[in-house]
């Protein structure tokens, strides 16, 4: 596995020098090759703050399986170390002309939501076009759009690379966006 170097945990989970249990968020972008994720704290202003993001790379080529198995284990350990509240992962997009590629990405996300249910975590799925509407305003925006969408919400130095994992952290930011907007429809209910 492979992460950007950010705070700790310790120094994201102080806020105003009292401690609090913030909702925590896992996004993951979901390849066989390089699955990319994020990790966000949403904060008492339902702020979301960057934890830790980086990619799961299994073998370019070579037993599925194995494959897999990295995947999943990765996915595993990052939830061990992060106990994330809920998982927000990729909707499984078909496009005719390659229909190969959607049913072994299946599979990467079929381990993705393997180790969610071993950790009892809600795992919420979102499109890739309602996430770009989300954070650029175009269901069309290029990875260069998103990478900058990133940065600017997180506050990033730089822009977050590769595109896997912008795209994993624009998942976990549209999660925390709309489970915002939904806790104000219920809290008006």
């Amino acid at each position: 596995m492979t992460s950007m170097g950010h705070p700790s945990q310790n120094e994201l989970s102080h806020s105003g020098g009292a401690l609090h249990s913030p909702c925590r968020i896992l996004g993951i972008d979901p390849g066989l090759k390089i699955t990319g994720y994020g990790v966000v704290e949403v904060d008492e202003a339902n702020r979301p703050h960057l934890c830790e993001a980086g990619v799961i790379r299994a073998a370019t080529r070579g037993d599925l399986a194995k494959r897999v198995k990295t995947i999943f284990d990765g996915v595993t350990e990052i939830i061990e170390a992060f106990r994330p509240s809920v998982l927000a992962l990729e909707e499984l997009y078909s496009h005719y002309e390659r229909p190969r590629t959607a049913i072994l990405m299946g599979h990467a996300r079929g381990v993705i939501c393997l180790a969610a249910a071993q950790a009892a975590i809600e795992v919420i799925s979102y499109g890739a076009t309602q996430v770009k509407r989300l954070l650029t305003g175009s269901g069309r925006a290029p990875k260069s759009q998103i990478q900058r969408a990133v940065q600017r919400e997180l506050s990033l130095p730089t822009l977050p690379n590769p595109p896997d994992v912008a795209d994993a952290l624009a998942i976990a930011i549209c999660h925390a966006y709309l489970q915002r907007k939904r806790d104000m429809i219920a809290a008006k209910r």
